[in-house]
């Protein structure tokens, strides 16, 4: 493994994700993030931390993110796909640590469970808001506090690389999505 690399890819996102925050006239950390999680299809020949993702019937690797309001990420994680959204909604929360001083809330959908919630709540003192949708809504209806976080997915998903998860490693998966975001925020840059 190659942590300094990775570690670099991190730091120059985080430091993108805060002078864009500053740009847009917001406090350099936000006091509300959103996460969620993506399984995607993996291709042929890659069999590590891959898994079947029942609800979606996905045979791949799971994308966790927590984003900001803006759809800024502030922590990424990739999983097998059999992992559930409780465990790999730990490890992005967990990755959180130092990076959000002002961090109150935590938007997050039905699928993460009183585990998650419990696990937020006692090793980090934020509060969980589950957000659902309502009974009468059909199709997609934006949630409460929760739709940027699909609209982040919804970038990546421009991003022909990103298509199918195709890095033999997860180390290399979480490299690509923070690549990504980086792209995303150096082109805002330019505008």
């Amino acid at each position: 493994m190659v942590f300094g690399r990775a570690a670099g890819a991190e730091q120059l996102l985080d430091s993108l994700v805060v002078n864009e925050r500053k740009r847009q006239q917001r406090e350099d950390t936000p006091s509300l993030l959103a996460i969620d999680s993506q399984s995607v299809k993996i291709v042929q020949f890659i069999d590590e931390e891959t898994g079947i993702d029942a609800n979606k019937k996905i045979n791949g690797r799971k994308r966790s993110i927590a984003v900001d309001r803006l759809g800024l990420p502030w922590s990424i994680a990739v999983t097998a796909a059999n992992v559930s959204d409780n465990e790999a909604g730990r490890l992005v929360v967990d990755r959180l640590r130092g990076k959000v001083p002002r961090l109150e809330v935590i938007a997050a959908d039905h699928g993460y469970k009183v585990s998650f919630i419990e696990h937020v709540e006692t090793q980090h003192g934020w509060r969980i808001e589950i957000a659902q949708k309502p009974e009468s809504g059909r199709g997609f209806v934006a949630e409460k506090n929760r739709w940027m976080v699909e609209r982040s997915f919804g970038w990546l998903n421009f991003r022909r690389r990103l298509f199918r998860d195709v890095d033999k490693t997860i180390e290399s998966s979480e490299a690509m999505l923070r690549i990504s975001f980086i792209s995303i925020l150096l082109n805002r840059l330019t505008k």
